[in-house]
């Protein structure tokens, strides 16, 4: 095991409560196109996974073709939603305050999405330039796929075996382990579900948290049995 000298947040989910937002939309729009899915099937199916990709996971399983259409609509009437009723999770002020490691975002929302977002929460500022979307790497280079996790430690000059990323999905957390990451799992979002926590632990999590105010407390004590192990 080694130190940590990066952190790496997810932002959907996990700094910004997002996820519910945008599964309510999700659900409601391929519900109507003739595949109805709950929100709750929606969370736990397919948070932290691309518009796209999930449409095409969906369509797989559809006895309907669905209409290209329906990405476009779902950015438009997301980003309304979002604008409006997106908050901030709780506990993200007082923990980014707290923080003394270098620390980033990697996300797979667009630079626009992220902008707004943070921006309508107020923590924009704080990451400054270091916010990163995995769809300015590609479209073919969103999580599960390592790769945005790889671009932001390459950012700060740090071997991706001394990175901590919080991620409150399993398609994020799959993505930082092929990256060599660690991983805490985060269940604090407003689209958990029963079996969250284990779901993310068998992803490869070392540890879930449902409370941001945990987080530097964990963070603390993976580090320090990190230098013990390695010591």
């Amino acid at each position: 095991m080694t130190g940590i000298d990066l952190i790496i947040f997810d932002c959907d989910g996990v700094l910004v409560d997002s996820e519910i937002i945008a599964a309510h939309v999700q659900s409601e729009l391929v519900s109507e196109a003739g595949y109805p899915i709950s929100v709750e099937e929606m969370n736990e199916r397919f948070a932290g996974m691309t518009w796209r990709d999930t449409l095409l996971t969906i369509e797989k399983e559809a006895t309907i073709p669905l209409s290209a259409s329906l990405i476009d609509r779902v950015d438009i009437i997301l980003d309304k939603r979002l604008a409006r009723d997106v908050k901030i999770i709780e506990g993200v002020r007082p923990v980014l305050l707290q923080l003394t490691l270098p620390h980033c975002i990697c996300s797979n929302s667009t630079s626009e999405r992220l902008a707004m977002m943070l921006g309508k929460v107020g923590v924009k500022d704080h990451f400054g330039k270091h916010i990163y979307s995995a769809r300015d790497l590609g479209p073919d280079r969103v999580k599960p796929k390592p790769d945005i996790f790889l671009h932001g430690a390459a950012q700060f000059g740090v071997d991706p075996a001394r990175v901590l990323v919080i991620e409150d999905s399993v398609h994020g957390i799959h993505g930082a382990r092929a990256a060599g990451m660690r991983v805490v799992g985060f269940t604090g979002g407003s689209h958990t579900y029963p079996a969250h926590a284990d779901r993310l632990t068998e992803a490869g999590a070392e540890t879930v948290v449902s409370r941001m105010a945990a987080l530097p407390g964990v963070i603390a004590a993976l580090a320090e049995w990190s230098e013990t192990m390695t010591a």
